[in-house]
């Protein structure tokens, strides 16, 4: 009996599920298949579960099961986490408070900072101090700490973050501490700074421990529900996390640290551009992930995902935001998606976003009560979807209530409801414009050297737009382009990050102590794999290390061969941060260079099998559904031929106008664009015909 291997993606409209089956020898049978469901707020798991039987899977057949969620986002955002105490060093109780002094909005003397996630009151000190090297200075003392946890109790605290001065260098007394409230309070949950991350910066280290510690419960809750509904249905096959780093994980990971979870599904997506890349030989990506809440991107050069362990979430041009020390895809994103609303402010300028409709009432398509025109409700006013074939027929296109909020919004602009459509596409396209070039120009690169791979929803109903305005020669649509983010889990490794500040000058005399360093932390992961039931043999490694000049701040991270390193090596290492720093700031220095930190990755390989190419094209024409009118907007309004997406064999080619139409999604050809598909049913569209 063929064996399952699943993933899936709760996104803040639709749950996405993606699933082939293999034998015995590992080959994949039938092809990949993907279904949609509804999210199901604040009960994510029955919208899992309702893919799972959309799907019509047998839970005992599943050998591997994906993961990513949402959860712990929106525990942050909507601040549904628990409440929450913070234990720290003597003298640093309102770390959280002062923060940094980078502030957004310069100028504006009235200026509030973010408010921080636990309340002072809640946050109690204990006397103990190390030195940045590690040394004690002070020994830990637990006196007191029976009345700081009686307190809490008394306050109704369900979680703890621990964050020690300098433990990054030496996590004993946390290590310690945690143990003396366990044994004085064992239901309590606890987090420690040194368990997420050893790098050093004591805020940012501080308020990722402290938003861990305020989603523990309820991630912990929630993948334990999870886990209880399959097993209860027999599902006995392995279980896995998508990590924000790009990488999956075990349950058990991911319950303990499920801060690391806290952008999984647009990771997800990011990898799965990557490995595409990798099987059709595009190499420079630019991956646009446009889903209902948001639009999402990365770049990607020379096949190399960037991860940053410099995240913020709910930093605006008005607020600060809030850092979390954590590696994360280097992901920029914008409330712009298919549930954006169209609004217009005093002054009757229209916005769309980043206020989303969700998955409830939605669009106003849906006809579960939306009046407030969305993104998705302009592409069908403008006929590029098809209202018989909306959400694969699924729902039946309220096509009067969309007209009629089109009407209302126009009217307020001097405008026809089209006019208003129109204008509401090139308002989000415009957003979305602005975000691609913070990954591409803004840091230095030609959009025109790169491939844009779009997916998500609304990924192939904007990507050929933008890629116009940016000069992008080429945008592939990948085959289930609306559930690519699942499906990018299906070909990712279980990843952990080890990072460790040690700050030294880097020189040709450095080469034992960095190999010793290493070594030692390899040893961490796999133990910690082994911990895990992953024998050793099937970890491999990845080393960066941060390396700045002297007299800066901050760092940049360069790679390291994952082999003795001696002065050859040393020198070569300096030259790419050279080069690294001369591309990220236009200028390099003739000054010393200290290495901060390492940083090693520890990835376990996932066995995958080879994907399998689909049949060849018999008839274009019996790929034609029918011919339409669709509005291209400032390329007018043509008759463009309408291509059912499951009948384009390999080898397919035809030129725009057009659109193709799948269950889930819909692709924009515009007139002078021309479009071929793959051996694995991507559609390779070119911008003009000489590219």
């Amino acid at each position: 009996m063929p064996k399952i291997r699943l993933a899936t993606d709760v996104g803040g409209t639709f749950t996405d599920l993606v699933f082939y089956e293999v034998d015995a020898g590992q080959a994949v049978v039938n092809g990949v298949q993907a279904v949609k469901s509804h999210t199901t707020p604040p009960n994510f798991e029955k919208g899992v579960l309702a893919a799972v039987e959309k799907a019509e899977i047998d839970e005992p057949s599943i050998e591997f099961f994906a993961h990513g969620t949402t959860v712990v986002i929106n525990a942050l955002t909507e601040r549904k986490g628990v409440k929450t105490a913070l234990i720290t060093t003597k003298g640093f109780r309102d770390i959280l408070e002062i923060a940094r002094g980078n502030r957004p909005d310069f100028f504006n003397l009235l200026y509030e900072k973010p408010e921080p996630f636990i309340p002072r009151y809640l946050r109690q000190e204990v006397s103990e101090r190390l030195t940045y090297k590690g040394k004690v200075l002070e020994p830990l003392s637990t006196d007191g700490l029976s009345n700081i946890l009686d307190s809490f109790k008394a306050e109704g605290v369900e979680a703890i973050a621990i964050c020690l001065l300098h433990s990054y260098a030496n996590p004993a007394h946390e290590i310690a501490l945690e143990q003396a409230i366990q044994d004085h309070w064992p239901e309590v949950s606890t987090v420690c700074s040194h368990q997420i991350t050893r790098e050093w910066r004591e805020y940012e280290r501080s308020n990722t421990t402290a938003l861990c510690a305020y989603v523990r419960p309820i991630a912990v809750d929630y993948l334990t529900r999870m886990e209880n509904e399959l097993h209860a249905n027999g599902f006995d096959g392995s279980f896995y996390v998508m990590q924000s780093n790009g990488g999956i994980d075990t349950l058990s990971s991911a319950k303990a640290t499920p801060i690391t979870m806290v952008e999984s599904g647009p990771a997800s997506g990011v990898l799965g551009a990557a490995a595409l890349g990798e099987l059709i030989g595009e190499k420079n990506i630019i991956a646009l992930d446009i889903g209902g809440t948001t639009a999402k991107c990365s770049l990607i050069d020379n096949g190399n995902v960037e991860v940053t362990s410099q995240y913020m979430i709910e930093k605006s041009q008005l607020s600060a935001g809030y850092p979390i020390m954590t590696p994360v895809v280097d992901i920029v994103e914008i409330g712009n998606g298919g549930g954006s609303i169209a609004w217009v402010d005093e002054d009757d300028k229209m916005h769309v976003g980043p206020k989303s409709a969700g998955a409830k009432p939605g669009p106003v398509a849906y006809g579960k009560g939306g009046t407030e025109p969305t993104t998705t409700d302009a592409n069908l006013m403008l006929a590029r979807i098809n209202p018989e074939y909306f959400i694969g027929g699924e729902i039946a296109a309220d096509m009067s209530a969309v007209a009629s909020s089109f009407d209302t919004i126009g009217k307020k602009l001097g405008l026809t409801a089209t006019e208003a459509a129109r204008g509401v596409v090139r308002i989000a396209n415009h957003n979305m414009i602005s975000t691609l070039k913070l990954v591409s120009i803004n840091r230095g690169y030609d959009p025109r050297d790169f491939t844009m791979v779009a997916f998500g929803g609304g990924g192939a109903m904007h990507a050929t737009a933008l890629a116009k305005e940016l000069s992008i020669p080429k945008v592939i649509i990948p085959a289930h382009s609306a559930v690519f983010s699942a499906w990018g889990m299906l070909m990712s490794d279980l990843r952990r990050d080890y990072v460790r500040t040690h700050p030294i000058p880097i020189t040709n005399s450095s080469a034992a102590e960095l190999n010793g360093i290493f070594q030692e932390m390899e040893s961490e992961a796999e133990e910690a794999y082994r911990a895990d039931d992953i024998d050793a043999s099937a970890v491999r490694f990845e080393r960066f290390v941060d390396l700045r000049y002297d007299g800066q701040e901050h760092s940049v991270r360069v790679p390291i061969p994952n082999s003795e390193i001696d002065s050859a090596e040393i020198a070569a290492t300096l030259d790419r941060f050279q080069d690294a720093y001369e591309k990220e700031y236009t200028y390099r220095l003739e000054a010393g260079i200290n290495l901060v930190s390492f940083h090693l990755v520890a990835y376990a390989e996932v066995e995958r099998p080879e994907m399998a190419k689909i049949r060849p094209l018999d008839s274009l024409q019996d790929a034609v559904k029918e011919e339409r009118e669709v509005d291209f907007d400032e390329d007018g309004i043509h008759m463009a031929k309408i291509y059912n997406r499951d009948l384009l064999g390999s080898g397919a080619a035809f030129s725009g106008p057009a659109i193709v139409e799948e269950s889930g999604s819909s692709t924009v050809i515009f007139p002078d664009q021309t479009a071929t598909v793959d051996d694995y049913g991507n559609i390779h569209i070119h911008l003009s015909a000489h590219d």
